[in-house]
């Protein structure tokens, strides 16, 4: 399934400045995995080392928070757009 994936300014550095790039998979596991082949090292600033979302980036499949939809199991379908989206801090 090909989606488009909107990636935060901070990570931009591994999609040689791009603010979205496409994506492959039938599963948020699968376009990630893919999205890590064709920029390497932006898996691991979304991913921690246990292999689960870290805990200060969220990820939205359309409107769809993905830890309450089945996490990196929820599906992609055709078309959709996936944002990562790193929490804010601030006071």
């Amino acid at each position: 399934m090909s989606v488009s994936v909107r990636i935060p300014t901070i990570l931009r550095t591994y999609t040689d400045g791009n603010a979205e790039v496409s994506g492959e998979g039938a599963t948020l596991r699968e376009v990630l995995q893919k999205l890590d082949a064709d920029h390497p090292g932006i898996g691991a600033r979304i991913l921690d080392e246990s292999g689960k979302i870290r805990r200060f980036v969220n990820v939205y499949v359309g409107e769809e928070d993905v830890r309450f939809v089945g996490g990196l199991d929820c599906a992609t379908p055709e078309g959709a757009q996936i944002s990562i989206i790193p929490a804010v801090a601030g006071g």
